[in-house]
């Protein structure tokens, strides 16, 4: 079986939202022009600012509330 190739993993879509300490992204891939699927992303900003990659993990109401626009505008490349 063969591994991942990013070079088959065509976006398209992707908006992030920013928060205080974080950014959510919302993304839709499809990779080897198969099934396009929904991605959420979290990024952590450290204090210089820059943003690393975490878990998602749980979401506040705040956070929901203001990513499920962003959401709705991907679905429609679902």
């Amino acid at each position: 079986m063969a591994g991942f190739d990013k070079s088959l993993d065509k976006e398209l879509f992707s908006e992030g939202v920013e928060f205080d300490r974080s950014r959510i992204t919302i993304s839709v891939f499809s990779y080897n022009e198969g099934t396009p699927k929904l991605q959420i992303t979290r990024e952590l900003k450290n204090s210089e600012g820059v943003y690393s990659w975490t878990k998602l993990g749980r979401l506040t109401g705040d956070e929901v509330n203001t990513i499920l626009p962003v959401i709705d505008k991907a679905k429609v490349h679902l």
